[in-house]
C-alpha cells in the first residue's frame, strides 16, 4: 500500500511517499481503508523530533485522524462490520497517512450521514481536544464566559461551536480577515489580535481555551476571574502565573473517545457543529500539506485525499 512516512526526524524533506506492507488488525482492532486523513500540528511536531520524546519507533507512518471504510474486523470487535463508514482519532500510534490504517474499536465512530469523508476526517482531533479541554477539565457551563484564542484554526473553530452548543458566551481571537468566519461559527465577540490587545478588552471570563501558546498564553491569564480556569493545547502553563492570578491552569492532551464522538455526532446531526476544510491535497503532496500547517495561517483543516 502507499503511505507517507519518516525514517528519521527532521524537516519536510524527511517525508517519503512510498510502498509499505499493509497492517493486520489484532483481535481488538479494525483495519480501516482510509479515504481521507487530516493534517494536525502534532504530525509535524512528531516529524520534527517530538516522536523521540514520545518514544515512538522509527520508521513512522504519520497521521492520527482518519475517515474511511472498515476493511477487516478483529475477532473481539462486535460493534463494527466490514463496509461500515467510520472516522476517528486513532491515537499516538498514528498511521493515518496511508491507504490502510489500524484503529482500536473504541477510537472510532460511525461517520455522520450528512458528512462526506473529507469533512468527517476534519472532526475528531479538534472536537475531542476542545471537548476534553473545556468540558472535562475546565467544566465550562451554560451561561459562563469563555475566551478562545486562535478561534479560526482547526481546534479553535471546533471550540467556538462546542462552547456555543453548551450555552456559553464566546469571545474569539483571530486575524481580522477571519472575523466573518469566526462570527459565523457563533462567536458573540471577536477580537483582531493584530490590531488590539485582547487582555485590555476581555476581563472576568470563567474559562480561557488557548490554542496559540507563547506570549498569547501568558497574557491570557489577565482575562480570567478569580477561580477561573485556563487550559491550553500548546505547552505546560506557568504554575507561578496561575498562583499569581488565583486561577487553575492545565494543558490538555486529547485522548481517543468513541463515546464523546457519538455525542459530537448528535450535535452534527442537529446542525450545531459544522466542519471547515481549508485545503484538500493528494497524499503524494504531504510535504506541501505540512508546509501549510506549519505556516499557522490556514482557516479550518488541511486534509489528504487517499482513496
Amino acid at each position: 500500500m502507499k503511505a507517507a512516512m519518516i525514517n528519521e526526524y527532521g524537516n519536510q524533506s524527511m517525508l517519503k511517499y512510498t510502498d509499505v506492507e499493509r497492517p493486520e488488525p489484532k483481535a481488538d482492532e479494525v483495519l480501516v481503508k482510509v479515504h481521507v486523513a487530516a493534517v494536525n500540528p502534532v504530525d509535524w511536531k512528531i516529524r520534527d523530533g517530538l516522536g523521540e520524546m514520545f518514544k515512538l519507533q522509527l520508521p513512522i507512518i504519520l497521521g492520527c485522524e482518519v475517515a474511511g471504510t472498515i476493511e477487516e474486523v478483529g475477532g473481539d470487535v462486535k460493534d463494527f462490520k466490514r463496509g461500515d463508514e467510520v472516522y476517528g482519532y486513532i491515537g499516538s500510534h498514528s498511521g493515518g497517512y496511508a491507504e490502510y490504517a489500524i484503529a482500536k474499536a473504541d477510537e472510532i465512530a460511525r461517520k455522520p450521514e450528512r458528512l462526506d469523508f473529507g469533512n468527517a476526517a476534519a472532526i475528531a482531533v479538534g472536537a475531542l481536544t476542545s471537548w476534553q479541554a473545556m468540558f472535562d477539565l475546565a467544566k465550562l457551563q451554560s451561561g459562563q464566559r469563555v475566551l478562545i484564542t486562535g478561534a479560526s484554526g482547526g481546534v479553535g473553530s471546533m471550540a467556538v461551536q462546542l462552547a456555543k452548543a453548551k450555552g456559553a458566551f464566546v469571545t474569539g481571537t483571530a486575524s481580522g480577515k477571519n472575523e466573518a468566519f469566526v462570527r459565523s461559527l457563533g462567536a458573540d465577540e471577536f477580537i483582531d489580535y493584530t490590531e488590539q490587545q485582547f487582555e485590555d478588552l476581555v476581563k472576568d471570563v470563567d474559562v480561557v481555551f488557548d490554542t496559540v501558546g507563547g506570549d498569547t498564553l501568558t497574557r491570557a491569564f489577565q482575562t480570567l476571574k478569580k477561580g477561573g480556569f485556563l487550559v491550553t493545547t500548546v505547552q505546560p502553563p506557568s504554575a507561578e502565573k496561575a498562583k499569581e492570578f488565583g486561577v487553575t491552569a492545565a494543558m490538555v492532551e486529547a485522548q481517543p473517545s468513541a463515546k464523546q464522538l457519538a455525542e459530537i455526532n448528535r450535535l452534527i446531526d442537529e446542525g450545531k457543529v459544522k466542519t471547515h476544510v481549508a485545503t484538500v491535497l493528494p497524499l503524494a503532496e504531504v510535504k506541501k500539506a505540512h508546509q501549510l500547517s506549519e505556516s499557522g495561517r490556514t482557516r479550518g483543516k488541511i486534509v489528504l485525499q487517499i482513496g
